[in-house]
């Protein structure tokens, strides 16, 4: 399964940008690109969501599709259109741990991705905390991070700036992009707030004595990945679990009430349920 809640704060949605930055926003836009040293803006549309894909291919506009950690075919909604709509698009291209997904068998291309147990980098649970995932065992055969696929394919398209050696360039690089400009006085946001998500402020203390500076111009990051921690890489390799953000956003939200529940006359106390049964030859 994917790291769908680090997927996101990435910007791995139709409608998002990565740091929790909003598409639909021109100064998020500007900000990321100039953080990136984008050569040209950045899309200002969203994507096609992936309950809208299987329409997306069938009506022409998506002629190639690259599923990455997912197995749509089984978990989508109308899941048997999909596979119609994988049928008729140009180019399948699927990354997975497995050779015989129902996903997997729709594809024209199929890449070894590592599976859980192979991985090594970080991964967001549902209340935000982030963990260290380190590997458990080597990886099988041609198996690789998704990560290294995806930066080898773009630096084959000509694209620079995916030199990431280790997940750790990575995880520095996102670090560094939620602390651009995210403070009172530099955030270009309409509000002129802080982001909430600013991860050089949430890591744990263990960690936040090795990180370098990051509140420099991105200039000096120019897409070759400068660490944001030590140069040992000690802090990230013994990060411990953190939450970002601190406890929640909304105090007065998810409270425990211990109530009594009210009593219902026509069920019986000895019993919660009862089983009715219908002949199918009885008369409505």
């Amino acid at each position: 399964q994917p790291n769908a809640m680090g997927g996101r704060e990435v910007g791995a949605l139709a409608n998002l940008l990565a740091a929790h930055l909003d598409l639909d926003n021109e100064q998020h836009r500007h900000l990321v690109a100039d953080f990136w040293q984008a050569p040209q803006p950045l899309a200002a549309e969203v994507g096609v969501k992936a309950c809208d894909a299987a329409d997306a291919i069938l009506d022409g506009r998506i002629k190639a599709i690259w599923i990455m950690a997912t197995n749509p075919v089984v978990s989508l909604p109308e899941a048997d259109k999909f596979r119609r709509a994988l049928a008729t698009c140009d180019l399948v291209i699927v990354s997975d741990c497995s050779v015989d997904s129902d996903t997997v068998k729709c594809a024209d291309i199929v890449l070894p991705a590592q599976g859980w147990g192979e991985k090594s980098g970080t991964v967001t649970n549902s209340e935000r905390r982030i963990s260290r995932q380190r590997a458990l065992m080597p990886a099988l055969g041609q198996a690789k991070p998704d990560w290294w696929i995806l930066s080898q394919v773009a630096k084959r398209m000509g694209l620079a700036g995916f030199d990431y050696q280790h997940p750790r360039d990575i995880f520095n690089e996102h670090i560094a992009l939620t602390a651009y400009r995210n403070d009172a006085s530099q955030d270009i946001s309409a509000s002129n707030q802080p982001r909430y998500l600013n991860l050089a402020k949430d890591l744990s203390p263990m960690v936040v004595g090795a990180i370098a500076s990051i509140e420099e111009s991105p200039n000096h990051l120019k897409r070759q990945n400068k660490n944001v921690f030590s140069s040992s890489h000690d802090a990230y390799d013994v990060m411990t679990p953190f939450q970002w953000g601190g406890a929640r956003i909304t105090p007065i939200k998810t409270r425990f009430i211990a109530i009594t529940p009210p009593s219902h006359a026509s069920i019986p106390n000895r019993h919660t349920q009862r089983l009715s049964l219908k002949s199918a030859h009885s008369k409505k």
